[in-house]
């Protein structure tokens, strides 16, 4: 575990949806974010190779409601080497063509604060207190990579600093097996195994154990 506080970052949106991996057919969201989902809305906001978002809390500031919606979904992923023959010989993919209906039961009216810590990767000589900085100046100023998503990519996430106001909810409850995170093969092939933990909420707060790091 860091010795440094952790950064922290609000995050909110209309909806979300964090799909549990056992829903094979229809979307089912887990009850808050998932550790792997708040470490892609940090790298959208700030990433670099030379470090690593390591989750401590998630804070959920609003109460836990579900919507259920329909929405359209393509059935296949398109694979690179099939843009590539497309690129080369013409064709395309029409989604008109592959598309479905299915049914999500997604979260209404979220807002989490996420606290985080960067952990250089082994074998580089991180500057953390500069890539410290160089997060808050990019939250306070609404930068990103790329704009971060609650779950799904349709679902947009806002984010900003906070305000010294944020409390989160008063509900104590466990929560199962949640999805750590993913982790991929050293060969490049994309395959990633997943990683579950027990998960609970303490007033609010999800603590990730600081073990499934490894350490």
């Amino acid at each position: 575990m860091s010795t440094w506080p952790p950064l922290e970052v609000k995050v909110w949106g209309d909806y979300a949806c964090f799909t549990r991996p056992e829903t094979k057919v229809e979307r089912v969201s887990y009850p808050v974010v998932t550790p792997s989902a708040a470490r892609g809305i940090l790298e959208a906001i700030f990433w670099k190779p030379e470090f690593a978002w390591r989750i401590r809390e998630i804070w959920v500031l609003r109460p836990i409601r579900y919507v259920s919606m329909v929405r359209n979904e393509v059935n296949s992923k398109i694979s690179f080497a099939a843009a590539q023959r497309w690129m080369a010989n013409g064709g395309g993919f029409f989604a008109d063509e592959d598309r479905a209906q299915r049914h999500t039961l997604a979260l209404y009216n979220v807002a989490y604060v996420i606290r985080a810590d960067v952990e250089p990767r082994s074998g580089t000589a991180a500057d953390i207190a500069k890539y410290r900085d160089q997060f808050r100046r990019r939250v306070r100023r609404g930068e990103c990579f790329h704009r971060p998503y609650l779950g799904t990519r349709e679902f947009a996430a806002f984010f900003g600093p906070l305000d010294g106001t944020e409390t989160p909810i008063d509900y104590s409850a466990p929560l199962g097996r949640m999805l750590f995170d993913l982790e991929y093969e050293k060969d490049g092939s994309g395959r990633g195994t997943p990683r579950f933990f027990e998960a609970s909420l303490d007033r609010g707060v999800l603590r990730v154990p600081p073990d499934l790091y490894g350490g």
